[in-house]
């Protein structure tokens, strides 16, 4: 069964970098889900589609895998770019401004 080895991004809650530095191994969904005619539930008969493994590096995730012969394929990261500021967030209360702060 197939596999997916990625480093997670990060939540449109968050704007730091927090819980994206670890590699997730995820197995790729074999059947397709169905939705439960009485309770509406979503299900799968796919127990492997479940398991969510983490790793430090992906050198590890991708050995685990080759040791447990699971076909793997590896999706890179896009780095962001850092926002970073001269000044950083004091700038916006700096007494020295050189332009008319308005809301």
């Amino acid at each position: 069964m197939p596999a997916r080895i990625y480093q997670p991004a990060r939540t449109a809650m968050q704007s730091g970098t927090a819980k994206t530095h670890h590699w997730v191994l995820e197995y790729v969904a074999d059947s397709a889900r169905s939705v439960d005619p009485l309770m509406g539930w979503t299900s799968s008969s796919d127990t492997q589609s479940q398991i969510r493994l983490r790793f430090d590096t992906k050198e590890e995730a991708l050995s685990y895998a080759a040791t447990h012969g699971i076909d793997a394929v590896v999706t890179e990261p896009k780095k962001r770019k850092p926002n970073i500021r001269a000044r950083g967030y004091g700038e916006n209360f700096a007494t020295d401004r050189r332009t008319v702060w308005t809301h």
